[in-house]
């Protein structure tokens, strides 16, 4: 399963599904019915998963169109069940359970009775099951003791024959966890050439390098601000190159004064002063003849987006995702 939500982590939900539709999957992994409907909308016609709860204002379209939910509540359950039972047609549906997320599926003491509910719902074929890693990539032991968690509902269900599919890993416990009796997995992160855990970034390569282009070269003297608040001020005469893009565009401001850099002229470039709306402004001093119109790699294979969001003080998801709609997206 394809994990395509947020536009595709902001890659392009249309044309990484485009890309990816040759690639013998099972589903795509997406957040709501929109981006459902986007991926139709696009021609691509592999099953899609919703990933998340549901309201009932979109469930009569999830089974009109046979789209696969995962269900949390017997509430769902029946709502389904019944739109399925007026609709003529069985709806495949996936059970969530709740080892440890906290953010949806049945809670393990609830779930025992349910099933029984369930299995009593003639228009809902429960076809898969499966569960969240909240810290894969930050806490091992609890992480093992909640794949095992999950391995023994499996078993107290009626075992891994009951389900066809059997969902846990996401990226992070692809890469670092057995995967047990799970049969379906569901990388995100991971496709778009990050790892959640440094010790398998070598194993993927860059998928997106945010590049802009210089609009301006000066030379400031010593003493002069750079940038809102002068925050950094030079103590030399210095070359400054502004750089079309800020956090207007989704570069974070947040790396401001940490040392963040560049890359221009096949070198790093220091980011000077604070990251503006528009505009940035680097250190050109080292490099050669450095012009208007030369390009520069915000982030890609030479400046790792994981660097730039641990300057930021985020996670590369959320740097992934904030890319604004004004930068163009060009695909190779």
């Amino acid at each position: 399963m394809a994990v395509v939500k947020a536009g595709a982590y902001g890659h392009g939900l249309e044309e990484v599904a485009n890309a990816l539709v040759g690639e013998n999957l099972i589903f795509f992994g997406v957040a709501n019915v929109g981006e459902a409907r986007r991926i139709r909308n696009a021609g691509v016609n592999t099953r899609i998963y919703l990933l998340g709860a549901t309201w009932a204002g979109e469930r009569e379209e999830i089974v009109a169109r046979n789209w696969t939910p995962c269900l949390s509540t017997l509430e769902e359950a029946e709502h389904f069940n019944r739109l399925a039972a007026a609709a003529g047609t069985p709806l495949k549906v996936h059970l969530a359970v709740d080892t440890g997320m906290g953010r949806g599926g049945f809670l393990l003491d609830q779930l025992a009775d349910s099933m029984a509910v369930l299995e009593r719902m003639e228009y809902l074929e429960i076809e898969g099951i499966g569960s969240h890693l909240p810290s894969a990539d930050e806490d091992e032991e609890f992480t093992r003791s909640q794949i095992a968690r999950y391995h023994e509902i499996i078993e107290q269900l009626g075992g891994p024959a009951r389900f066809k599919w059997r969902h846990l890993l996401n990226s992070a416990g692809l890469l670092a966890y057995d995967r047990g009796t799970c049969n379906l997995a569901r990388p995100g992160l991971m496709l778009y050439g990050v790892s959640p855990l440094p010790a398998y970034q070598d194993r993927l390569a860059t998928v997106m390098t945010l590049k802009s282009r210089v609009t301006l070269v000066r030379t400031l003297p010593a003493g002069h601000g750079v940038s809102y608040g002068r925050q950094f001020v030079t103590t030399k005469p210095t070359r400054v190159a502004t750089i079309g893009i800020g956090y207007g565009d989704g570069y974070p401001r947040h790396v401001s004064g940490k040392g963040s850099d560049v890359w221009l002229d096949g070198r790093r470039c220091p980011i000077l002063g604070r990251v503006t709306m528009d505009q940035i402004m680097v250190d050109a001093s080292e490099c050669g003849d450095v012009m208007e119109g030369d390009e520069v790699e915000m982030f890609g294979p030479n400046i790792p987006v994981n660097e730039i969001a641990e300057k930021a003080g985020t996670i590369v998801w959320e740097i992934f995702t904030g890319i604004t709609p004004r930068v163009v997206r060009c695909y190779r």
